[in-house]
């Protein structure tokens, strides 16, 4: 079979190219100053919480901005519990972040900020619960590509009043030039990005924050909920890695200026707690939600992740067939990681002081094994698509032969998998994994490589992003039937819609049920409920509720 160069950003060049054009200045200068990206809170914690807006300088202005603030049991602010006064300037892109402390444990609170006479909108936030927790609930949101689509499934996870936190997995902004990986649909609406090229710079990452927080279903959820958020790649660059990514050349200027650009611009837009003397990389970290569970955000991109391995680049063919054997030996090294030692070695610790009946994961990269199972009887191609036949010949092939789908998700990486399976056999009670990244939906029963059952993972659609269904030219049913008769871990897969992830927790099970919308292209859409499936404590398999 005749070699071919098939990666991950060829796929995206199949979802959707249109021309870019002129931009006014959304998050820009305006004549009289505001708030205009709204309120959001998040990184809670029994006694506190991290609160979050910008302030929109007016024209001209420079220097530093003073922003008061204040919290208080109810919406009109006649209970005041806490406020007070902090400064903003052009180096932190006049974002501010209040972490307010002394508050009651799994407690409700109102906050907004002012600015002389200008009020900013009101928020509404929850701190963690102290012990004793019968139930928990969370939303789980990945991949919001703002010139996909709208923001509905935010716009849907706002009107949840039940939802104890929101668990945000990545891909909150793309970084990617006006017009690639877009749908012509979005830009017509007015979806476009700013700035209009690529973003590499830190000016560029903040501006294209900026872009994103207009958005109203954006603004709904931060105002709604808490959120405890992690990067994935395109806030920094598709398939980034420690030391490079695939959408990143040395033209670009040097990996690590960029990266350390899109990693400050983050921790300015997203209410996450700031880093002190510490490696601002360092975003993985534990929230105790009551006793019930113990949540440990991992960041499985920037801080440790190897080289990935690409079928395009480092498959050797012989007599012109893949060696699979040296692929598989490549990719099974156990100096391969994914998380890096560090991480790793913070995990197994947080793994072994756990009393809770549940351990979460939450990241960003499915951790269930996965092939591609044959399609081609019921494929249409088109002519001038990236995935063609040859192409969609040579993944099967992979498969027939053992070898993964994704190299990007943790099967890329099989050793630092065992490693994560081992500590959690050794240390954990109940494991839930949860992940992002593919815009897909997915239920998988994890399993180790002697195949004993380690826990679950739920993985969500993405807000906007298309799925499989914007890149496999088959009927997405039949798709969804043919991966999960293939792949033995694998037991639920929605293949073309998006939406989001509901997760409950109680001491006897945790269940996922999926939420679909309509349409991302038009404000009048409806909302689907989809199916639920439940882990109880003490197993590693999952009913169909």
């Amino acid at each position: 079979m005749a070699r071919t160069n098939f990666t991950r950003r060829a796929l995206l060049r199949s979802m959707g190219l249109t021309a870019g054009g002129l931009l006014l200045p959304l998050s820009g200068l305006g004549r009289e100053p505001g708030f205009r990206h709204g309120v959001a809170s998040g990184d809670p914690l029994a006694d506190r919480v991290i609160l979050w807006t910008r302030v929109t300088p007016a024209e001209g202005q420079t220097g530093s901005i003073e922003v008061r603030w204040e919290m208080a049991l109810d919406g009109e602010f006649r209970n005041l519990v806490t406020g007070g006064r902090i400064e903003t300037d052009a180096s932190r892109d006049y974002t501010v972040k209040v972490d307010a402390a002394g508050l009651e444990p799994g407690s409700r609170y109102h906050y907004r900020f002012r600015l002389g006479d200008l009020q900013s909108p009101v928020g509404r936030t929850r701190t963690l619960p102290a012990d004793g927790v019968k139930a928990l609930t969370f939303a789980v949101l990945s991949c919001s590509n703002y010139p996909q689509g709208y923001f509905n499934v935010y716009q849907e996870v706002a009107r949840r009043d039940d939802i104890d936190a929101v668990l945000h997995l990545g891909d909150y902004i793309y970084e990617y030039e006006e017009g690639y990986y877009a749908n012509p649909h979005a830009i017509a609406f007015g979806h476009h990005v700013e700035p209009p090229h690529e973003i590499v710079s830190l000016a560029d990452y903040r501006a294209r924050h900026a872009i994103y927080k207009t958005e109203p279903g954006l603004q709904a959820v931060h105002a709604a909920h808490p959120m405890i958020a992690v990067w994935d790649d395109h806030e920094s660059a598709n398939d980034s890695w420690r030391h490079g990514a695939e959408n990143h050349d040395e033209s670009q200027g040097p990996w690590r200026e960029r990266k350390r650009d899109s990693v400050q611009a983050y921790r300015e837009w997203l209410p996450i707690r700031d880093v002190t003397d510490a490696d601002p990389l360092a975003i993985y970290r534990h929230f105790d939600f009551g006793g019930l569970a113990d949540l440990m955000m991992l960041d499985a991109r920037l801080i440790g992740r190897s080289q990935p391995l690409l079928y395009g680049e480092d498959m050797i063919y012989r007599k012109g067939e893949p060696d699979a054997d040296a692929f598989r030996a490549s990719l099974n090294d156990p100096a391969r990681t994914i998380l890096g030692d560090d991480q790793l070695q913070w995990l197994t610790r947080r793994l072994e002081a756990s009393r809770a009946p549940w351990q979460i994961l939450g990241q960003q990269v499915l951790m269930g094994r996965l092939r591609a199972p044959d399609l081609l009887d019921h494929a249409t191609f088109r002519e001038g698509a990236q995935f063609t036949r040859e192409v969609a010949q040579q993944i099967t092939r992979f498969a027939e032969l053992g070898l993964p789908l994704n190299l990007d998700a943790w099967d890329g990486y099989p050793a630092s998998r065992e490693r994560v399976y081992a500590a959690t056999r050794a240390h954990g009670t109940n494991l839930l994994a949860l992940a992002g990244d593919t815009h897909n939906a997915w239920a998988f029963e994890l399993k180790d490589e002697q195949g004993r059952g380690v826990g679950a993972e739920f993985a969500t659609p993405s807000v906007t992003s298309p799925g499989m269904e914007g890149v496999v030219p088959v009927p997405p049913g039949i798709v969804a039937e043919r991966f999960v008769d293939l792949n033995p871990e694998l037991v639920y897969l929605d293949a073309e819609r998006r939406g989001w992830l509901e997760v409950t927790v109680t001491p006897e099970a945790a269940t996922g049920r999926w939420h679909f919308v309509t349409t991302v292209l038009s404000r009048r859409y409806q909302a689907l409920l989809g199916p639920a499936y439940r882990m109880r404590s003490g197993e590693t398999s999952l009913d169909l509720v």
